[in-house]
């Protein structure tokens, strides 16, 4: 799969603006997953943590649509399952072609190794591990998908060089980028509109913008998100909806 040299130029760029200089090895790793696999930072395809690089589960199915991938298979593996303890154990196996025998992968989620934002979703948890290792073993990504990043490496440190629009005014953004990612990655693992999501946490925080919310607000807000999108996600869908002819809410 390729790609030109100037969406490889915007993808540099954009890395270097989110998480700050990369290092000569950094922008290796990030041109043969633009190049190879036709990767978007912008889409939010790879994330650089604590100087490696991850691909998500957004962008594993984009490239297997893109690659026409025949299909996936997911089920559970029973006898490995513990529903009481929330412990789930899924395998599942890609198909690159209908010809194809199949690329298969395992995928674990319990409390101990999720974060507490997902909490309650570990079945899903699992499942999207699992397809995640399988879409990885098809298409010979050794790279790791940030949805496989345990509960401590889950949370996300800030980029070193924080662009100056995203602080806030009592410096939410800037001291706790952190949290902005755990609802980016909740946006991306439900499918939401960002734009809705962004005006009805400014309608929980009972602020304007959602930038002058305390920590403690968005904090809740994020908490609330995961669980009504774990339990219900077309009410929450629904929900979101009834937002859509507010006004638009600042970043």
């Amino acid at each position: 799969m390729k790609t030109t040299s100037k969406t490889l130029r915007a993808n540099m760029r954009l890395a270097g603006a989110a998480w700050g200089p990369l290092s000569k090895i950094a922008r290796q790793g990030l041109r043969e997953l633009v190049t190879k696999y036709a990767f978007s930072v912008a889409l939010g395809d790879i994330y650089f943590i604590d100087g490696a690089w991850f691909v998500s589960h957004a962008g594993l199915l984009r490239l297997a649509k893109r690659c026409r991938c025949s299909g996936i298979q997911a089920a559970p593996v029973r006898e490995l399952c513990e529903p009481a303890a929330n412990r789930w154990v899924f395998k599942a196996t890609a198909f690159k072609s209908p010809a194809s025998r199949g690329f298969s992968g395992y995928g674990d989620a319990d409390p101990t190794n999720t974060s507490a934002v997902v909490r309650g979703a570990e079945m899903r948890v699992a499942e999207t591990r699992a397809v995640n290792r399988a879409l990885r073993k098809a298409f010979g990504i050794g790279t790791s998908s940030i949805e496989e990043l345990g509960a401590q490496k889950s949370t996300f440190e800030p980029p070193k060089n924080q662009s100056s629009e995203l602080s806030g005014r009592n410096g939410f953004w800037t001291n706790q980028h952190r949290l902005r990612d755990k609802l980016c990655l909740l946006i991306r693992k439900y499918e939401l509109d960002p734009t809705l999501v962004k005006r009805y946490a400014a309608d929980f925080c009972g602020t304007e913008a959602l930038r002058d919310a305390s920590r403690d607000l968005v904090e809740a807000f994020i908490s609330r998100l995961a669980d009504e999108a774990a339990k219900d996600r077309a009410t929450l869908i629904c929900k979101l909806n009834s937002y859509n002819q507010l006004g638009e809410v600042k970043p």
